[in-house]
């Protein structure tokens, strides 16, 4: 049986994680940027290990107002400070379960940004690299992040998306636009299934593009979260794929 990475954001308000976590197997945990404390944090983290979920960090530009997902203007100072604050958060919070952390995973805009912009992406390798000695990356095919990281022999898992439109150029359609999300769960799985058996994604222009995917990230904010989760994993093990790690 063929067996897949399923990751979900999580620790972000939406207070479902005790429903997604029976169909994932990875989880990127809301460490203060875009929203997070250290009790939503230790609450994650307790669910996860119920659910032998493997636990990694979601670090954000430090703009809670809009979730994380703007652009915002900060000096590299600044985003240093925040994005070593938020590690250093859930690392804390991490410790007081004996428990490692399995990945990194930037959020949001950030996490566009640094696909895109050497600049950004070499600020990010710079702040996280002493935090990624023993885990992985999860990156973008293709991107500028994952070249740096590469070259830094950062350990990395490419991340494709499970419930996201792309554009061509392997980006993904902005949320901006109606159909930035896939929320039909059976499209979810033919989205899916496409990339796990034929290494290709199917963009909104019809055109099928080569991508690389080791982890495969469902939002756990989308209104029909649970729902699509379950669909996924009930087809998946129908043609013989497991989620797990």
């Amino acid at each position: 049986m063929h067996i897949i990475d399923i990751n979900c954001d999580v620790g972000e308000g939406i207070n479902n994680e005790h429903l997604l976590m029976p169909y994932i197997s990875s989880c990127n945990i809301a460490c203060g940027g875009h929203f997070g404390n250290a009790e939503t944090i230790t609450k994650t983290i307790e669910i996860a290990i119920k659910n032998n979920v493997l636990i990694g960090a979601h670090p954000s530009f430090p703009d809670k107002e809009n979730f994380g997902r703007k652009v915002i203007d900060i000096s590299d100072k600044d985003l240093k400070e925040s994005i070593k604050n938020q590690l250093e958060l859930f690392l804390d919070q991490l410790a007081n379960f004996n428990q490692k952390m399995h990945h990194i995973k930037p959020h949001g805009a950030l996490y566009n940004l640094i696909a895109v912009d050497k600049s950004t992406a070499n600020l990010f390798i710079e702040i996280t690299k002493k935090y990624l000695r023993n885990c992985f990356l999860y990156v973008p095919y293709n991107s500028a992040v994952e070249k740096i990281a590469i070259q830094n022999n950062i350990k990395i898992n490419y991340e494709a998306f499970a419930d996201r439109n792309y554009n061509e150029n392997l980006m993904l359609v902005s949320r901006a636009k109606e159909i930035a999300l896939i929320t039909n769960s059976e499209e979810v799985f033919k989205h899916v299934f496409l990339m796990i058996k034929n290494q290709k994604v199917k963009t909104i222009s019809g055109a099928e593009k080569f991508i690389k995917a080791d982890t495969f990230c469902l939002h756990g904010d989308t209104e029909n979260a649970i729902e699509i989760a379950k669909g996924l994993s009930e087809r998946l093990k129908k043609e013989g794929i497991r989620i797990g790690i």
